[in-house]
């Protein structure tokens, strides 16, 4: 017969503790991730308050009366804050030369912007956004002259965005364009000095014209998911907060009933 195991009445079976060392390790690990959460989504919050002012500023510049758009003097003071789609003014002639053709995506379909330089009276230069072409009408657009004579366009104010489009980047030598590059243009232009943005030509008079390139297709549109990323940051924060209450209940178990 074989020996059976004798028992000791009073002894609890269950998980051993675990160490006192490893568990430290494990609330300071909770403990810095929750304090990251909380940081993250206050953060969030700040950001968000941030983007809600923004967009308030810009829809009172955009729906403004126009004001005069700024000379070579305020170049150096412009700024994407305090300037970006104000509602302005310009007059001068346009420059004879090809137009620049940047690729585009609008309501219209996709096509390119027609960029034409304007001279001011003071002798300054601004690129003028005229409006959009089908894609169909690339070769022609290019080369078709600008309105002569004096002119006077009003429209919104955007600043100039160097590099190109989303893993594109521009090629001046072969006249692919693929964002609105002010300085770029300008050197392949031979153009010299250029205002630091360039105008997105509105609607004259409120009617569209009848043909193209077709003005006021300007989106104004921010994205704004701060508060979606607000609660994902909180909601991993009391998850961790959570994670360290039920190490904490199931290490007390442990060492109670040992």
């Amino acid at each position: 017969m074989s020996a059976s195991r004798p028992s000791f009445p009073g002894r609890a079976s269950g998980p051993a503790p675990r160490a006192t060392g490893g568990l430290i390790v494990w609330f300071v690990f909770l403990l810095i991730a929750f304090a990251a959460f909380v940081a993250l989504g206050t953060w969030q919050i700040e950001r968000r308050a941030w983007k809600l002012d923004l967009i308030e500023r810009v829809d009172q510049r955009v729906h403004a009366d126009p004001v005069a758009a700024p000379g070579a003097a305020r170049w150096p003071a412009v700024t994407a804050e305090g300037d970006e789609y104000r509602h302005v003014r310009l007059s001068g002639r346009y420059l004879p030369g090809p137009n620049t053709l940047v690729q585009a995506s609008t309501e219209l379909g996709a096509g390119y912007w027609v960029l034409t330089p304007l001279s001011r009276g003071d002798g300054s230069v601004v690129l003028v956004n005229r409006g959009f072409v089908p894609q169909a009408q690339r070769t022609t657009a290019i080369a078709e002259p600008a309105p002569g004579g004096p002119v006077t366009v009003t429209g919104l104010l955007r600043l100039s965005e160097p590099g190109g489009g989303f893993l594109r980047d521009n090629d001046p030598a072969a006249g692919r364009w693929y964002s609105r590059d002010v300085q770029a243009i300008a050197r392949a232009r031979g153009l010299g000095p250029v205002a630091p943005y360039f105008v997105d030509a509105g609607v004259a008079g409120g009617e569209p014209p009848a043909g193209a390139p077709v003005p006021g297709l300007t989106v104004v549109r921010f994205h704004n998911s701060h508060l979606v990323y607000t609660i994902t940051w909180y909601a991993l924060a009391a998850m961790t907060l959570g994670a360290a209450v039920l190490i904490a209940r199931d290490e007390r178990r442990r060492r109670r009933v040992r």
